[in-house]
C-alpha cells in the first residue's frame, strides 16, 4: 500500500508541476504531461517503480475516449464518412507501411522485420491528435475531421496487421515476453489474466474455439453490442436512476465501458474500436449527456496518466549511444508520413490550413505501434535491437507531436497573412449615421435606424460579411473602420452619430479617439465588450457606452424572478431599477478605475464597488416594496403588467452606460 501511495503521489505531483508551466507557455497538456513523465522516470527508477502496471490502468483512457467520440457521432454521420474511412484512411496505412518498410530494407533490415516495421509505423497517435486537436477547437474543421477518419481507419487497420505479424516471424528469434521491452498490449492483458482460476477457464475456452466457432462468437459479440446499446440501455438507465443515488449513474457508465472493451479484448478485438461502436449506437440516446458527465473526468485523468507513462518508458540510453541515428530515424519516420498525407490531402482536395492540419497532426508513430512491437517481439517477427529501436522513435516522434501543432499554428497565421486583400470601396454615399461594424452588434442596430427611416453609411473590413449583407439588400462598404480617410469619406465631417461596432476592442478604441479628435460635437455610441472597455471607452471620449450582453443579462435575471414567484410588473421594475442604478455606478467606477492596473488590485475601486453592490440591493429592495405597497392599495385586478418583449420600455437606455457631452 505504501508503495502504490508513493506511485500515486510522484505521478500527480509531477503532472501538477509540469503540465500548467507547458499549458501556459503554449506547448499543450500533452507534451507537459510526456515531459513529467520524463523528469520523474529517474526517480522511479530510484524507488525501484514499474510503470507497465500504470500503463496497463492509462491505456483506458484511449478506451474512454473513443467511446466519447462515438457519443458525439450519430451513425448516419459515421455512413457519410465511409469515403474517408477507406479512401483517405485506407490510403494512409498502405502508402506509409510501403515506403517506409522500403526505406527499412533499403538500409539492411530484412524484409519481413521492414514490413512489420512499416506496418506498425503507420499508425498515428489516437490520444495525443485527439486531445490536441480538441484543446485547438480543430475537431470540426476539414482537417480535424479528416484526421479523425483516418485515426479510425487506423484502430481498425490494427486487427489485420496483428493477423499478418505471425505470418513474419523469424525462425532464429527467440521470442521474449512483452514485459522484457516496458510495453503493453491486450494479448499480454490477457495472458496475465490467467493467473485467476475464472479468467484462464474462459480465454481457454476462447482460444480452444475452432476458426468458425471464434469467427461467429466475434461476430455475436459485436451484434450483441449493438442491440444491447440500442434496446436495453434506455430499461437498464430507468432503473439505475429510480434508485436516486447518483453514484450508481457512474458506476453503470463504467460497467457498460470496462465490459465492453474486455469483451472486444476475449476475442482478439481492439477495445477502443468496440467502445467506439457501442458509443456511436448510444449517440441518441436521451442518456447520452449523463454518460459524457459521468466518464468525462477518468477520460482526463487516465489520459495524462498514458502520456506520462510514455515518458517514463522512453529509453534515453539508446539515444545517448547513437543520438544521430535515432533522431534520423525519427525525423525521417515524421517526414515519409507528412509526405504520404499531403498527398492525400492534395487528391481528397483539402485547402489550406486544413491541408497542413490534417498533414502534420498524423505524423508522428502511435501508442498502438507498442501493442504491435510487443506481440511481434513475443512471434519471433521483431529482433530485440529493432523493437527498442521502435520503441524509441515513436517515443520520440510523440513527443514532438506537439511541436508539429505549433507548427501549424504558425502555418496557418502565415496563410491568413497571404489571403489576397480586397481593396477598399469607393464610398459614394454619406449620411446621418456612420456604423463601423456590421457583425451581430451592429446588424440589429443598422436595421432599427434604417428601418425608421434614417440614412447610414455602413463600414466593415471583412468582406464575406458585405457581401452577404448585400444579399439580403442592405448595402455596405468594404474598408477597415479604423481608416481615418475612409471615416472621411463616409462623412465624418457632417455626420450626427457614430456608432462604433466592432469586434476588437482595440480598434475600437483607436476608432473613438480618432472621431473626438476630429469632432467634438458628434455623438459616439460605442460598443464594449466589459466592464473594464466601458472604461477605456468612456475615457476615449463616447457618449453612450453599451455593454453588449448586458440588455440579454438584465433580461434573464427578470424570467428567473418571474419564476420565483414575482409578478411580472414586479420583475419588471426590479430590472429597471437594476439598470439604472448600476448605470450611475458605472459612473462612479470610472472615476476610480486606473488604465493597466486589475480592478481587483485597486483598492479604491474595490471599496466602492462593494458600496455600490449594497445600493444596488437596496435600491430593489425600496422599489419592491413600493410596487407591493402601490399593488395592495391599489388592489390585484388593477395591477399594471407588461407583456413580451415590452417589459422594460426603458431598457434602450438603461442598457448603455450615459455619459453628458459636458464630461468629455
Amino acid at each position: 500500500m505504501e508503495s502504490l501511495l508513493l506511485q500515486a503521489s510522484i505521478y500527480l505531483g509531477a503532472a501538477v508541476l509540469v503540465v500548467p508551466l507547458a499549458v501556459r507557455y503554449g506547448l499543450g497538456s500533452v507534451l507537459g504531461y510526456i515531459a513529467a513523465g520524463i523528469l520523474m522516470a529517474p526517480v522511479l527508477r530510484q524507488i525501484g517503480a514499474d510503470a507497465t502496471d500504470v500503463q496497463h490502468i492509462a491505456e483506458f483512457g484511449v478506451v474512454l475516449m473513443l467511446f466519447l467520440i462515438g457519443l458525439e457521432l450519430e451513425p448516419k454521420t459515421l455512413w457519410a464518412m465511409r469515403g474517408k474511412l477507406v479512401g483517405m484512411g485506407g490510403a494512409q496505412v498502405l502508402g506509409t507501411a510501403l515506403l517506409v518498410a522500403y526505406a527499412l530494407w533499403a538500409i539492411g533490415v530484412i524484409w519481413p522485420s521492414a514490413v512489420v516495421l512499416g506496418l506498425l509505423m503507420s499508425l498515428s497517435s489516437t490520444a495525443i491528435v485527439l486531445q490536441s486537436l480538441s484543446e485547438k477547437n480543430l475537431m470540426r474543421t476539414a482537417g480535424g475531421r479528416s484526421a479523425f477518419a483516418v485515426l479510425l481507419t487506423q484502430d481498425i487497420a490494427l486487427i489485420p496487421i496483428l493477423a499478418l505479424v505471425p505470418l513474419m516471424a523469424l525462425p532464429a528469434i527467440q521470442g521474449p515476453t512483452a514485459l522484457q521491452f516496458g510495453v503493453t498490449n491486450p494479448v499480454d492483458a490477457l495472458a496475465e489474466a490467467e493467473h485467476s482460476a475464472g479468467a484462464a477457464e474462459l480465454i481457454s475456452l476462447v482460444q480452444s474455439l475452432p476458426d468458425w466457432a471464434a469467427a461467429a462468437l466475434t461476430l455475436a459479440i459485436v451484434v450483441g453490442i449493438v442491440l444491447a446499446g440500442h434496446y436495453l440501455s434506455r430499461p437498464i438507465f430507468r432503473y439505475v436512476h429510480a434508485a436516486s443515488l447518483p453514484e450508481m449513474s457512474t458506476f453503470i457508465s463504467l460497467l457498460m465501458v470496462l465490459g465492453i472493451a474486455f469483451l472486444m479484448m476475449l476475442v482478439g478485438l481492439s477495445p477502443a474500436l468496440g467502445t467506439f461502436v457501442a458509443g456511436v449506437v448510444l449517440a441518441n440516446s436521451e442518456f447520452r449527456h449523463q454518460l459524457e458527465a459521468d466518464l468525462r473526468p477518468f477520460k482526463g485523468l487516465l489520459l495524462g496518466l498514458f502520456f506520462m507513462t510514455v515518458g517514463v518508458g522512453i529509453n534515453f540510453d539508446i539515444l545517448l549511444r547513437a543520438p544521430f541515428t535515432v533522431m534520423g530515424l525519427t525525423m525521417g519516420l515524421m517526414a515519409i508520413k507528412a509526405a504520404v498525407l499531403l498527398a492525400i490531402a492534395f487528391a481528397f482536395r483539402l485547402r489550406g490550413q486544413d491541408r497542413w492540419l490534417f498533414s502534420l497532426s498524423l505524423a508522428q508513430g502511435g501508442e498502438f505501434g507498442f501493442v504491435i512491437i510487443s506481440f511481434a517481439r513475443s512471434e519471433g517477427a521483431l529482433s530485440l535491437a529493432n523493437g527498442q529501436m521502435a520503441l524509441l522513435v515513436i517515443s520520440l516522434s510523440m513527443l514532438l507531436t506537439p511541436l508539429l501543432f505549433i507548427a501549424y499554428d504558425r502555418a496557418a497565421r502565415s496563410l491568413r497573412a497571404q489571403r489576397p486583400k480586397h481593396t477598399p470601396d469607393d464610398i459614394t454615399e454619406q449620411g446621418a449615421v456612420i456604423v463601423a461594424g456590421i457583425g451581430r452588434f451592429g446588424q440589429v442596430v443598422n436595421r432599427l435606424v434604417r428601418g425608421s427611416g434614417l440614412t447610414t453609411v455602413v463600414l466593415d473590413n471583412d468582406m464575406a460579411t458585405i457581401e452577404a449583407m448585400r444579399n439580403f439588400g442592405i448595402k455596405g462598404f468594404f474598408g477597415d473602420p479604423s481608416r481615418p480617410e475612409l471615416l472621411e469619406a463616409a462623412g465624418l465631417a457632417t455626420a450626427q452619430v457614430m456608432v462604433v461596432a466592432v469586434d476588437n476592442r482595440d480598434v475600437a478604441l483607436s476608432i473613438v479617439r480618432f472621431v473626438r479628435a476630429k469632432r467634438s460635437d458628434i455623438h459616439i455610441v460605442a460598443r464594449a465588450r466589459d466592464r473594464v472597455h466601458v472604461y477605456e471607452l468612456f475615457q476615449a471620449g463616447a457618449n453612450d457606452i453599451v455593454r453588449e450582453t448586458f440588455d440579454s443579462s438584465v433580461r434573464a435575471g427578470r424570467y428567473v424572478l418571474e419564476n420565483m414567484g414575482f409578478s411580472e410588473y414586479e420583475a419588471a421594475k426590479a430590472s429597471q431599477t437594476f439598470a439604472r442604478v448600476d448605470r450611475a455606478a458605472m459612473r462612479d467606477l470610472a472615476q476610480l478605475w486606473v488604465p493597466g492596473q486589475p480592478t481587483h488590485l485597486n483598492a479604491p475601486y474595490v471599496a466602492r464597488a462593494r458600496e455600490l453592490e449594497r445600493d444596488i440591493a437596496t435600491a430593489l429592495m425600496e422599489e419592491l416594496h413600493e410596487v407591493q405597497v402601490m399593488q395592495a392599495e391599489n388592489g390585484a385586478a388593477e395591477q399594471p403588467t407588461y407583456a413580451g418583449e415590452s417589459l422594460m420600455p426603458d431598457m434602450q437606455e438603461d442598457e448603455g452606460e450615459k455619459r453628458p457631452q459636458t464630461e468629455a
